[in-house]
């Protein structure tokens, strides 16, 4: 699998979409709630694992309010926790046409091993191949160029960076942390350099940050080890779909977006030598559990490095995931419609009723839920 500098290179694996049985389709108006704005979280807490958790327990079918610091109290020794450790590149890209000096903005996908990117942006007027487009740095000042070079589906651009740097460090030095229009209207400020990543990221990819991992702390980590909870780490970047609304009006027809995971061997067999001691594997994110899905299709676990468009919705069956925190989502969405079917449809439309009424924090700086 070659990984040199893109964000997501490798050939897809087959497509997976969880099938619907009989006749049956839903509605994306099932998946729909109102939220008052100012439940939507534009900063994080000072301290992350200060963030609320509501845990909600489907065999009881009892919601409890807690906080992520708690979760020492809540595992048992034995669990598995499986966390994401992709890293957030500063994706967000901001220039100006060159000959025309009409205003860019534009957003980083991934490169080829080759060095080309692939971008989406937006400009007035129509951006022609052959064009160029200059960077602008944090600082204001001009810096490369991308040279135009083509099209491709679904809005995008291939460039190529006039530049001999690597596609991180070129990233690190010129691009904005990729905030989603709800924080501000995207508009980066200097703590999200730091607070918009988990403080174990470690493979480059993602232009999204894996939200329920933003919680934990180093301090966190450790008690959780020293109260016998294992934890390992896989790999999956978060991609630009992962994010966008479902648009069909029944959610079985909407087509699901691809993104690079990996499951190390040795992780794979740590995972199944705590489940087979009765440990519960907990998923941290929608993205850890779609990866986890993905690699567990056979019924058993197995190494994975590719691309997975699992797409988790009713009546899917889960093979691998027993447990599974993740922030609250955004209406009309896979990652909703992925967290009803793990939690059940009534419990989790329960769970949400009550988080507005308490006044929970909503979306990627917002707090948490965690289903048993």
């Amino acid at each position: 699998m070659n990984r040199t500098r893109g964000l997501l290179v490798g050939a897809p694996v087959a497509t997976q979409i969880a099938t619907i049985q009989g006749d049956s389709m839903i509605d994306i108006n099932e998946y729909d709630y109102e939220l008052p704005k100012h439940l939507i979280a534009q900063r994080p807490l000072p301290n992350r694992a200060d963030a609320r958790l509501m845990v909600v327990d489907r065999r009881s079918q009892t919601i409890e309010h807690r906080h992520v610091r708690d979760l020492p109290e809540i595992l048992q020794p034995g669990d598995i926790l499986v966390l994401n450790n992709t890293r957030v590149v500063p994706a967000r890209l901001v220039g100006y046409r060159t000959e025309t000096r009409g205003r860019w903005e534009g957003l980083f996908v991934e490169a080829d091993p080759s060095g080309v990117w692939q971008v989406i942006g937006k400009t007035r007027g129509k951006l022609r191949p052959g064009e160029t487009i200059t960077l602008v740095n944090r600082e204001g000042r001009d810096d490369i160029k991308l040279f135009v070079i083509g099209k491709i589906a679904d809005g995008g651009w291939l460039v190529s960076p006039d530049t001999s740097e690597d596609t991180w460090q070129t990233l690190e030095r010129l691009g904005r942390v990729p905030l989603p229009p709800y924080i501000r209207g995207g508009q980066m400020m200097e703590e999200d350099r730091t607070r918009y990543q988990t403080v174990y990221a470690q493979v480059p990819g993602s232009v999204a940050a894996p939200t329920a991992g933003l919680h934990f702390t180093p301090q966190l980590l450790n008690s959780l080890r020293t109260q016998g909870v294992k934890i390992v780490f896989v790999t999956l970047h978060v991609g630009l779909g992962t994010f966008v609304p479902i648009k069909t009006s029944q959610i079985e027809e909407h087509k699901m977006h691809s993104e690079w995971g990996e499951i190390a061997p040795e992780v794979a067999e740590e995972i199944n030598a705590a489940r087979k001691e009765g440990g519960r594997v907990v998923a941290v994110g929608t993205t850890v559990t779609r990866l986890l899905e993905t690699a567990a299709a056979s019924g058993e676990l197995k190494p994975f490095a590719g691309r997975t468009d699992l797409y988790i919705r009713p009546p899917y069956q889960f093979k691998i995931v027993d447990a599974l925190m993740t922030n609250f989502h955004l209406p009309k969405t896979t990652l909703l419609v992925l967290v009803r079917t793990f939690g059940g449809d009534e419990l989790i439309k329960r769970a949400y009723d009550e988080a507005i009424r308490e006044e929970y924090r909503f979306y990627s700086y917002g707090d948490a839920m965690l289903i048993l």
